[in-house]
């Protein structure tokens, strides 16, 4: 039992799982997110009603468990080299989130590290929630495997940092300096993609989060090689005035699938309309082992020629701002997850992005809102005030002295 507000350091988390290095059977599973915290359990678990995201059963039917709410940092960050550092693990990274096909020797320590899909900047609840639905189902299925096969294991779920730091007022303003900058830091990683022809840069792409889901059971995380690594093949990109094709090629991106190609294709047109030319993402297709071609149809991602595009959630799903609409049976099989997108396929200078067209546009809902009850408004005070300029008085008064007042009936 720890007292509120405590932070477990990495010496204390050293001591913790101690355990774990010290028995018999050493097999650990690490379930590793960018982003978690205590209150994603507790607050998605009330206001979720029946579609509770942590229904899986391995916390509650372990013989022993350990919940830690809070824990620094740093480290978390270094949790693998604390773990590979503590015992001769056999080192496995599993990215088609299925143990069923791997070669397990339960005779030595295994160290199983599973990178789950990422948290999204603003997500809305909704959203949320559904993320933390699939990576239930993931743990499920990857727990289930290992205890059919009859392999005792342990498993730890945490992430690199948390998805939600307090803005206590009584938190001391040089400590709450350097969480910011820890989160500034963290958020500009890596350079984006550049294809270029010559000594010019024709094509950048960038996106914080790159991911695919095949069937809804394979998951392809693309992330680190498109933009860390860079372990992907270009080569097959074309760029010309008119036309701009982007090649991603990979090459056994998960088990089961040898070879993965994503084409982000664009072109460039003068419309009359608005007298100047612009740039569109007019489809995407991927080839999955050179014969099965997935087309989708691209919606609301143009831009100026000499601008960039951006937008923070472009994929299949219909909360998304920028869709990919499936064109072809192909293509219902798989689901696209693209965040922080950013793409320039023309008029590129100095090997940087131009200024960004947004997908929101500047009318959001809460303007119209505003805009249509201020004319509401507007209108009753403006037929108020006729109403009023339209009353008369009479022209003639009775005196109380005189005669009665006669008006006859032609007035």
């Amino acid at each position: 039992a720890m007292h509120e507000g405590h932070v477990v350091s990495a010496q204390e988390l050293k001591v913790l799982l101690q355990p774990l290095f010290t028995q018999n059977s050493r097999n650990l599973v690490l379930f590793l997110q960018d982003r978690l915290s205590i209150d994603d359990f507790t607050y998605l678990s009330e206001s979720s009603g029946s579609k509770n995201p942590f229904q899986n059963e391995i916390l509650q039917s372990s013989p022993s468990s350990l919940v830690l709410p809070a824990v620094d940092c740093e480290a978390t960050r270094y949790l693998l080299s604390i773990l590979q550092e503590s015992g001769d693990w056999k080192l496995t990274n599993v990215t088609n989130l299925n143990v069923s096909q791997l070669d397990v020797n339960a005779s030595e320590p295994n160290l199983l590290v599973i990178q789950l899909q990422p948290l999204l900047s603003h997500l809305t609840q909704y959203v949320e929630l559904h993320i933390f639905l699939f990576t239930d189902k993931i743990i499920g299925r990857v727990t289930m495997d290992l205890q059919e096969r009859g392999i005792h294991f342990s498993v730890i779920y945490t992430a690199v940092r948390p998805s939600r730091i307090s803005r206590r007022t009584d938190v001391v303003a040089e400590l709450r300096r350097q969480l910011l900058a820890v989160e500034e830091e963290d958020s500009i990683s890596y350079l984006p993609l550049n294809v270029t022809t010559g000594n010019y840069t024709c094509i950048l792409f960038y996106a914080s989060n790159f991911s695919l889901e095949a069937n809804s059971s394979v998951f392809i995380d693309l992330t680190n090689a498109t933009f860390v690594t860079q372990d992907v093949n270009i080569s097959a990109s074309e760029c010309s005035d008119s036309n701009t094709t982007l090649s991603l090629k990979y090459t056994n991106p998960v088990n089961g699938i040898s070879s993965l190609e994503i084409r982000f294709l664009m072109t460039n047109k003068f419309y009359e309309g608005s007298a100047r030319k612009w740039s569109t993402l007019d489809s995407v297709e991927i080839i999955q082992d050179g014969e099965k071609f997935a087309t989708f149809n691209v919606s609301v991602i143009s831009a100026p020629a000499e601008y960039s595009f951006h937008c923070q959630l472009v994929g299949t799903s219909n909360l998304y701002p920028a869709r990919l609409i499936p064109s072809n049976n192909e293509a219902k099989n798989w689901d696209v997850s693209i965040s922080r997108f950013q793409i320039q396929g023309f008029n590129i200078e100095n090997n940087q992005f131009s200024y960004a067209s947004d997908c929101t546009g500047f009318f959001t809902p809460g303007i119209w809102m505003g805009l249509i009850t201020s004319i509401i408004l507007l209108w009753i005070l403006t037929y108020g005030i006729h109403m009023i300029m339209q009353l008369t008085t009479n022209s003639r008064f009775d005196d109380p002295k005189g005669p009665a007042l006669s008006v006859p009936e032609t007035e």
